[in-house]
């Protein structure tokens, strides 16, 4: 299984999609409508859709993959009585599959027979979403729940955050201890850490500074700067997260300790918590469909 892409609605796509494009360094994918694609550098028809709406809001999340995997998610979702419904997806690279509402609200899309592209060239493109995380009233609540329900697996456990993942990478989504649901925020995979450093100029180059990092992070042990989009929510730089074994045992919070006044492995960038917090609060989640039998 792979995360693939995260589906947001908000006021000003086109504004957002340009901010994407014309800064942050995405590539236009296909405007069908109301809403705008954009990709990265890999295989993915796109990385986020921006749906223009009068209300900011998480549509969903989406991952890929096989057949044998979306049955058993059928089974073991309808096993934890989560609400569901199977779906079509409308999207370019089109599929099939289901969609699945966690206990806070967290929107999930399955699907399989998504079609790829061909690979484009671009060194400042993204190569591909890398993790999406949500914050929540009940982290570990929901870590058990992704554990239980989707097959995920904690990778490990922060006093701030649960890692999940759904494959090799050590995670692919987190659930930080907010008091809150929404979106915290999403991550973009850049090829290296000079990738990263010149996308942190390019921002500069505008007056945009890293609500923080640079710095590379203990879980994943990934490579980080993170910023508040003038469209609302935050956004992640980020390399080289970590690939763990099958048998990787996961860390509890006081195994991810640092010296005072440090808050990662690098400790050179103070970190923007109102800005960050606020930017984390903006986009709730939305359910727009029934609920409806999978095997429908």
């Amino acid at each position: 299984m792979k995360l693939r892409s995260i589906e947001l609605a908000l006021p000003g796509a086109a504004d957002a999609a340009a901010f994407l494009t014309d800064i942050w360094g995405m590539a236009p994918a296909a405007v069908e409508g109301n809403i705008h694609y954009l990709r990265g550098s890999g295989g993915f028809p796109y990385l986020i859709a921006l749906e223009d709406s009068a209300d900011s809001y998480v549509r969903s999340t989406t991952f890929v993959c096989t057949v044998e995997r979306l049955e058993q998610l059928k089974r073991s979702v309808s096993e934890a009585g989560l609400t569901a419904a199977p779906v079509t997806s409308d999207d370019p690279g089109g599929g099939h599959g289901i969609i699945v509402e966690l206990a806070e609200g967290e929107l999930l899309r399955f699907l399989v027979d998504a079609a790829e592209v061909a690979p484009i060239e671009g060194h400042d493109l993204p190569v591909k979403l890398t993790h999406v995380v949500f914050n929540s009233a009940d982290a570990e609540a929901t870590g058990h729940l992704v554990e239980e329900a989707l097959g995920f697996r904690v990778s490990d456990r922060t006093k701030g955050m649960v890692f999940v993942r759904c494959n090799d990478s050590h995670h692919s989504t987190a659930f930080a201890r907010a008091g809150f649901a929404s979106l915290n925020h999403i991550a973009f995979e850049k090829e290296d850490l000079d990738a990263v450093m010149r996308g942190i100029g390019r921002l500069r180059d505008q007056d945009m500074v890293p609500a923080w990092g640079p710095g590379r992070h203990g879980p994943g042990a990934n490579v980080f700067a993170y910023f508040i989009a003038p469209f609302g929510p935050v956004i992640e730089f980020s390399t080289a997260v970590n690939k763990v074994p099958d048998d990787y045992q996961p860390g509890a919070p006081e195994d991810w300790t640092w010296p005072e006044k440090r808050i990662d492995q690098w400790g050179m960038s103070d970190k923007d918590l109102d800005g960050l917090r606020a930017a984390e609060e903006k986009f709730r989640h939305r359910r727009n469909w029934e609920a409806a039998p999978l095997d429908a």
